[in-house]
């Protein structure tokens, strides 16, 4: 036997393993990702077996684009444009077993998605693997599953229903955030509590102090690394052309916008957009900037009345707090 063969007895090389810590990671629920309406009026009305029954029928049936489906497929097309790199990875984390995911799977294989790594949970809620995958956002259409992640400190977002627009001939990637309660904590929606007035005041007072991180902090940090590839990627070829841009769309108005600038330039870090809306209705905006997706903790302003903006409900803060009913 030459010496460029296994010897009898050796043990194989191990598969190649891709690191995820470098990565831009998230987590995504089937019922964030596809349409799953159909299939899941089965469960409730009919029960686990014929749900699986219902799935093993339809397993070659592709499911349709759900409300992130747009986002993900754009973001997934950072390992296209940078395959040397692979910057970015989607996770599959569902309450599915491994024979009802099936289906899943095959859909994603069918929409050209370039998912690998799952958990199926077989009725079990996923958010506590979050960590385990190291994602910076989980999103699915569960809203339990939501207020649990996020109970727990994990960056969790609830879709909100919306019609499905995805157009292949727009190749940007558009990813817009509210700021208080969702890129910083809650700290000034607390004192927004007290009055308009009140809460100027103590903006301003702080104009230079940075706020502490929020929930989708790490995720706000770590697309602003995407675009500092794209941005030498442009600077090696004149002819790039950037795919992400970043929003942030906020009801602050000047002067409360100084401590905003001051906690990004603290983390290095801006958007390529930033609106400041000074308490006009949030849709006014997105309904012409026409983001992938958007992150607000406030539900008020998850509101589109043509029903065609991807909006995201991040329960974080004052903002999403119950206060008890006194007698």
């Amino acid at each position: 036997m030459t010496g460029s063969k296994m010897q009898e007895g050796s043990s194989p090389a191990p598969p190649t393993v891709e690191p995820i810590e470098e990565r831009l990671i998230v987590a995504i629920a089937s019922s964030a990702l596809f349409d799953l309406r159909e299939s899941d009026q089965v469960f409730r009305e009919q029960g686990a077996q014929a749900y699986r029954d219902y799935q093993q029928a339809h397993l070659h049936t592709p499911l349709g684009k759900g409300i992130a489906f747009p986002f993900i497929r754009r973001f997934l097309g950072f390992n296209q444009r940078f395959p040397a790199q692979r910057p970015v990875e989607v996770v599959l984390l569902s309450r599915n077993s491994v024979e009802t995911g099936q289906r899943v799977f095959e859909s994603i294989n069918h929409h050209g998605l370039d998912i690998r790594r799952a958990a199926f949970l077989e009725g079990n809620s996923p958010y506590p693997y979050i960590g385990a995958f190291q994602a910076a956002l989980f999103l699915t259409a569960n809203e339990a599953d939501v207020l649990s992640a996020t109970g727990e400190g994990y960056p969790a977002g609830l879709v909100m229903h919306s019609k499905v627009e995805d157009d292949l001939d727009d190749g940007a990637l558009r990813v817009a955030f509210d700021f208080d309660g969702v890129i910083a904590d809650d700290e000034s929606e607390s004192m927004f509590q007290q009055g308009l007035a009140a809460f100027e005041q103590y903006e301003t007072d702080r104009m230079d102090e940075p706020h502490r991180p929020g929930p989708l902090a790490p995720l706000f940090r770590k697309l602003a690394m995407l675009q500092q590839l794209e941005a030498q990627a442009e600077a090696d070829d004149p002819g790039y052309e950037p795919m992400l841009r970043t929003a942030i769309v906020t009801a602050r108005g000047a002067p409360t916008h100084n401590r905003l600038v001051t906690t990004l330039k603290s983390w290095g870090v801006s958007a390529n957009e930033t609106f400041l809306l000074g308490g006009i209705e949030k849709h006014r905006v997105l309904e012409t900037l026409r983001p992938h997706i958007f992150f607000d903790d406030n539900s008020r302003h998850l509101q589109s009345p043509a029903g065609n903006l991807p909006m995201v409900h991040v329960p974080f803060g004052v903002a999403n707090r119950i206060e008890p009913v006194s007698d």
